[in-house]
């Protein structure tokens, strides 16, 4: 093969005589995928190709980009499961070694940068190794591939170099929500429906689970992470809008838990319909975003605090340049163009060594990012998750008097307090307890409370309550007064009466007033 890139090629529409790699071929949707079908391990051409191919460590674009070539049919899959055995993963590795080496070597000084050129590019290669393969095995005397196993390999193979390799068929599955992985082959698939099951290994080893992670982390040149015994923690964003999360050196065996957000498209009207939110509650909330009340969204892991600040963000006019500010980004505003046309996504990088002034090469914080957001003429900043430090951002967002919106976890609108105290103390002994609370009272508004539990009806998330914050008497330095919440027992959320006088202005934005007065009197909870 060629490694230069021919431009012309790059145009052709006939990548190879692969199917999976023909672009005129349609869209499958995938659901729970696993390849299957055996080549024989140990062959030559196995050999051939490790001792020839160049370190894997290719960089693209962007991390976990969007695929949008074609891809297997589910059915044709699972057909083909019933008479090919096990996918020999040895061979995809030493496959995607060799199409990883020559990729790299074919885009030198080429033009053919993009993510789309580079995708189009890896077809061909991989193509062109696997009918080479086959190939191979044919002049041995060995049993070949048939043509769908050919396109499975080669599935397989891209999914390696360009995506999340075995862990992908699991990430596409859109019933899965979260993926808990104990090691290479202890995985859980806990579905929306609240079920969890076993899944399948997601490598033959520790080590190599911990190697294809530290080879995800790192081949993006937009903002590549470190993992490694000296960062044993990886925080990664995700295509489609999942995340990962992963440890290794310091537990047991490696452990990854991904979470996908099913919910993106979603508003506060569609939580009323999903029975999480009651239509006069949702009339509030969507008054406090529009009236620039600031607002921070508490619950436990899994409670749906991410899509309920996407339903707020929902309420956000389409005529504001929002602003968010996230570790990871979790949020995707600035992938919903239409609904949001003005975004500037800042995303933290946590940089390298740690350098003579403090700080670590190349480190870009949240805070580095709200400071330089004030020369971009927002009209919202948004601060995504608090789960330290950045509740300094996110009280200076606040402060900005701009209306910001936030998540962290706890178990009630009081512990949500007392759990941004401890964050904002732990920023430094500059920091004090009164300090955080006089500044969480005067610019903390609302807090939105959101629950979620298992039972034999499936998994079932709901708000369970809504506070207003203020400032208070000395000794506690803050009054937080319900305004909404749930009797014992009850998923239903209604108004309880106590809103402070100066929340009556929301009825100018949209608030039902009248309808919250009728149901607080209806009965104290």
């Amino acid at each position: 093969m060629n490694d230069r890139v021919d431009e012309r090629e790059l145009e052709a529409p006939d990548l190879a005589r692969l199917p999976l790699f023909q672009t005129d071929a349609p869209v499958a949707s995938v659901g729970r995928r696993r390849s299957t079908f055996s080549l024989v391990r140990g062959s030559a051409s196995v050999e051939r190709i490790r001792a020839a191919a160049a370190p894997a460590n290719i960089r693209s674009a962007t991390p976990n980009s969007a695929v949008t070539e074609p891809v297997p049919d589910v059915a044709e899959v699972r057909a083909g499961a019933a008479v090919e055995g096990e996918l020999d993963w040895e061979l995809v590795r030493a496959l995607r070694v060799a199409a990883s080496g020559q990729l790299m070597r074919a885009l030198e000084g080429s033009s053919a940068t993009s993510v789309a050129d580079q995708h189009r590019l890896g077809r061909r290669i991989i193509a062109d190794l696997v009918v080479e393969e086959v190939a191979q095995q044919a002049r041995a005397g060995v049993r070949t591939l048939s043509r769908a196993g050919e396109q499975r390999v080669a599935q397989a193979v891209f999914d390696a170099l360009f995506r999340l390799g075995r862990l992908q068929p699991l990430v596409d599955d859109e019933r899965v929500e979260n993926i808990i992985i104990q090691g290479c082959d202890v995985v859980w698939l806990e579905y929306a429906d609240g079920r969890v099951v076993a899944g399948p290994a997601v490598a033959d080893s520790d080590q190599e689970l911990i190697d294809f992670l530290v080879f995800v982390a790192s081949r993006s040149e937009a903002n590549a992470r470190q993992f490694s015994e000296a960062e044993p923690r990886l925080h990664l964003r995700l295509d489609g809008g999942a995340r990962l999360a992963a440890t290794a050196w310091v537990t047991p065996r490696p452990s990854v838990v991904i979470r996908r957000h099913r919910l993106q498209q979603v508003t506060l009207d569609d939580l009323v319909g999903l029975g999480s939110l009651s239509a006069t509650a949702a009339s509030f909330l969507r008054a406090a975003v529009r009236s620039r009340r600031s607002i921070v969204v508490a619950g436990a892991q899994g409670a749906g605090k991410t899509t309920m600040v996407r339903a707020l963000c929902a309420e956000i006019g389409p005529d504001e340049a929002i602003g968010t500010f996230e570790t990871e980004y979790e949020l995707h505003l600035h992938e919903m163009r239409e609904r949001h046309p003005i975004v500037h996504a800042w995303e933290a990088r946590p940089g390298g060594e740690m350098t003579a002034s403090g700080r670590r090469a190349g480190e870009f914080s949240i805070d580095d990012a709200l400071y330089d957001s004030y020369r971009f003429n927002l009209s919202r900043q948004i601060v995504g998750e608090v789960r330290g430090r950045e509740v300094l951002a996110m009280l200076e967002a606040m402060q900005s008097g701009t209306g910001s919106l936030s998540t962290t976890h706890a178990r009630s609108c009081e512990d949500t307090v007392n759990k941004l105290v401890t964050c904002a103390m732990k920023a430094g002994a500059h920091v004090t307890y009164d300090y955080a609370v006089r500044a969480l009272a005067q610019s903390l508004d609302v807090i939105v409370h959101v629950d979620a539990r298992t039972s034999e009806r499936g998994k079932q998330r709901w708000t369970s309550q809504i506070c207003v914050l203020g400032p208070g008497e000395k000794a506690k330095g803050y009054a937080l007064v319900p305004v909404f919440g749930c009797e014992s027992g009850s998923r239903t959320i209604r108004a309880v009466p106590g809103l402070p006088e100066e929340y009556d202005d929301l009825a100018r934005f949209g608030f039902d007033l009248d309808g919250y007065r009728a149901e607080s009197q209806a009965g104290v909870l």
